[in-house]
C-alpha cells in the first residue's frame, strides 16, 4: 500500500463528533495547529448515502486543506455500508473509510443496531468489514469501538475478530456503551488490547491536554491518540499553547464567517454551541465579566453582534 495516513507515529487525531466536526471546524484546527494530525469528520449515515440525500452528501465534503481525512459511516446492512464507502470514496477521494462501531446514542445503537449496538452482533459486524473490503477501496478501513456493550472484557473477543476481518486499524474509546460518557476512561485496557493485535491501535477517552497524550500513549502502549471533546473550543490543544485574546477572537470570527458561508447568513444561531465551547470553564484567562459575555453570546443573533461583543475583548 501506498504511504497511509496512520504510518507517521504516534498518531494524532480529532475524533468524530456528530453535529461538531464538520468542514468549518475542521478547517479551523487545520489553521490553528497544521497538518500533523488527522481528521476524522462526523459519522454520516449510510443508508443516506446510498438513497443519495442531499443534505448527508454534504456533509461528506471537505477541502483539500482538511487532509489527511477519514470520513466515518454509521449503518447495520453490510451490503449497504459496502455501497455507501464506494460511493464516498469514489465522489469525495477521503483518506480513509471509518466505520462506527462505538455510538452510544440510542437513535443509532437502539432499534437500528448500528454504532454501538455491533458489539453485540459480532457477525454483522465482521461481515460489514468483509462486505468494505471487497470493494477494494484503496484507503485504509478503520472502526471505531468501545471497551463492550456493558462488560469492559467485550473488546478482548471483539477486536481480534476485526482484525481478522481485515480491519486495517482499531480506535478504542476506553469505556463501555453503558457507561456512555461517565465514568473514567480505562485505558489499562486499551493496553491489554493493543498486546493481542497486530494491527495499529488508537487511544480514545480522557485526553484533555498535551501531558494526557504523552501519559495515555506510555501507559497504553498504543499508537496513537484520540481527541474528542476537549478539542472543541481549543484546537490549540494540538499544539500545546494557549492563545491570547486577540488570537482567541480572530478564529472565533473566522470560524463563524466560514460556518455562515457553509449554512447561510441566518445559521448563526446554529454556531451559539460552539461559542460556549470556546468560552468554556477555566479556558479563557483574563475576561472580566465572562460570566455576562456568555450569556450575551449564547443569545448572539448575528455576525455583527458577535463581533461586537468580541471586540469588547481586545
Amino acid at each position: 500500500m501506498p504511504h497511509m495516513w496512520y504510518d507517521q507515529k504516534p498518531i494524532i487525531a480529532l475524533a468524530p463528533m456528530a453535529d461538531m466536526t464538520d468542514s468549518p471546524f475542521c478547517r479551523i484546527c487545520r489553521e490553528v495547529a497544521g497538518s500533523g494530525f488527522v481528521i476524522f469528520r462526523e459519522m454520516v449515515s449510510a443508508e443516506a448515502i446510498v438513497r443519495g440525500n442531499a443534505k448527508t452528501l454534504k456533509m461528506c465534503e471537505f477541502e483539500d486543506v482538511e487532509r489527511p481525512m477519514v470520513i466515518q459511516l454509521f449503518g447495520a446492512n453490510p451490503e449497504t455500508m459496502a455501497k455507501a464507502a464506494k460511493i464516498v470514496i469514489d465522489k469525495f477521494h477521503p483518506d480513509g473509510i471509518d466505520i462506527n462501531m462505538g455510538c452510544p446514542v440510542p437513535k443509532i445503537a437502539g432499534k437500528s443496531l448500528a454504532g454501538a449496538a455491533l458489539m453485540k452482533h459480532q457477525d454483522k459486524a465482521v461481515e460489514i468489514i468483509k462486505k468494505i473490503k471487497a470493494e477494494n477501496l484503496g484507503v485504509p478501513l478503520s472502526i471505531k469501538t468501545r471497551l463492550g456493550w456493558g462488560s469492559e472484557n467485550d473488546i478482548l473477543e471483539f477486536a481480534p475478530k476485526l482484525e481478522q476481518a481485515g480491519a486495517d486499524l482499531i480506535t478504542i474509546h476506553g469505556r463501555t456503551k453503558t457507561q456512555g460518557y461517565s465514568g473514567k476512561a480505562n485505558w489499562e485496557k486499551i493496553r491489554e488490547v493493543k498486546k493481542i493485535l497486530s494491527i495499529p491501535v488508537i487511544a480514545n477517552g480522557d485526553i484533555n491536554s498535551p501531558e494526557d497524550m504523552q501519559k495515555c500513549l506510555e501507559l497504553t502502549g498504543a499508537d496513537g491518540v484520540m481527541i474528542g471533546r476537549s478539542a472543541l473550543g481549543n484546537p490549540w490543544i494540538f499544539t500545546d499553547r494557549i492563545p491570547e485574546k486577540k488570537e482567541l477572537v480572530g478564529i472565533i470570527l473566522k470560524h463563524a464567517d466560514l460556518h455562515l458561508k457553509r449554512y447561510g447568513e441566518k445559521t448563526i444561531n446554529t454556531f451559539r454551541k460552539h461559542l460556549a465551547y470556546y468560552f468554556k470553564g477555566d479556558r479563557v484567562f483574563g475576561i472580566e465579566n465572562l460570566k455576562e459575555i456568555k450569556s450575551r453570546l449564547v443569545r448572539v443573533g448575528s455576525m455583527n453582534e458577535l463581533k461586537e461583543i468580541l471586540g469588547e475583548l481586545i
